[in-house]
């Protein structure tokens, strides 16, 4: 027969293991989960993040040190933190992750990319000794809050998603590779059709184009006439009265022709008779 104590005593030894999972699991709490909903938070404070993916070997081997170098944040003042690439592409974007795993110094905004060794001794230096004043922050045009890394992580948030909709035209739909690859392809299509149609409409708006309208015959004013009248005027004054001084020395001419033509006349007579005598 069982001794009585026995159930309490499995009973008390359960309530160990349960009070005692909290604290075991509080410990590996330590290190920080950084979301595309709580990046900002990196903003204020003094952190150091790890960039990794479950699948990286060299992130696996660095996960001890990690999380021991976690245990020393609250005695260093540092928050420890790390993000799942594999889960949030966005981050993966905004801070140009090229390699795992990639490990970033972020002071009151500024952040740094550290390139040191990866033990805990090494992180507890590099915090304690202020070793990351030796390191030239990243450029606020290349900072995570900059609108250019906004733009990248709005990328690489599109390319998982167009990869989520290739597997699930493939895997649950059924259509074969080729048939999402057209329909991607129509899509891209009709997006940039309707793009180019939208940015066309805007600037039409914001520039409209100057419709040209025919110019009207410029009418002459009366003002314009009458200064325009008074050369004319002038000019033809000017042909009056040359032509009265042409007419003038005509009839001079001719006056005094006429004044030469009875004396040669009388001239022929009166040397008529004086050549008959001289012929006789």
């Amino acid at each position: 027969m069982a001794p009585s104590g026995s159930p309490a005593v499995t009973l008390a030894v359960l309530v160990l293991l349960l009070w005692g999972a909290p604290w075991t699991h509080g410990r590996r709490s330590n290190v920080r989960v950084i979301t595309d909903e709580n990046w900002r938070e990196l903003l204020e404070g003094d952190w150091m993040i790890e960039f990794y993916a479950p699948w990286c070997p060299a992130c696996q081997n660095l996960q001890p040190e990690w999380e021991s170098f976690a245990e020393w944040g609250e005695d260093l003042e540092v928050n420890v933190a790390k993000v799942d690439v594999t889960e949030q592409p966005g981050l993966s974007g905004r801070f140009i992750i090229t390699a795992l795993p990639t490990i970033y110094h972020c002071k009151d905004g500024e952040f740094r990319r550290y390139q040191g060794p990866r033990t805990k001794k090494d992180f507890i230096n590099f915090i304690s000794d202020k070793e990351w004043k030796s390191i030239e922050p990243v450029s606020s045009w290349f900072g995570p809050g900059s609108v250019l890394m906004s733009s990248m992580s709005a990328l690489f948030q599109l390319s998982m998603w167009i990869r989520a909709c290739h597997n699930y035209f493939i895997e649950d739909l059924g259509l074969p590779v080729w048939g999402s690859y057209t329909v991607f392809a129509l899509a891209t299509l009709f997006s940039g059709l309707l793009l180019g149609l939208c940015m066309i409409f805007v600037a039409d708006c914001l520039c409209p184009s100057k419709r040209r309208r025919p110019q009207p015959y410029p009418y002459p004013s009366k003002k314009l006439l009458s200064e325009s009248a008074q050369p004319l005027k002038k000019v033809e004054e000017e042909q009056e009265a040359d032509e009265e001084d042409v007419s003038e020395e005509e009839t001079e001419r001719k006056e005094g022709t006429n004044k030469d033509f009875p004396q040669n006349a009388i001239r022929q007579r009166s040397l008529g008779p004086s050549l008959a005598t001289d012929k006789s």
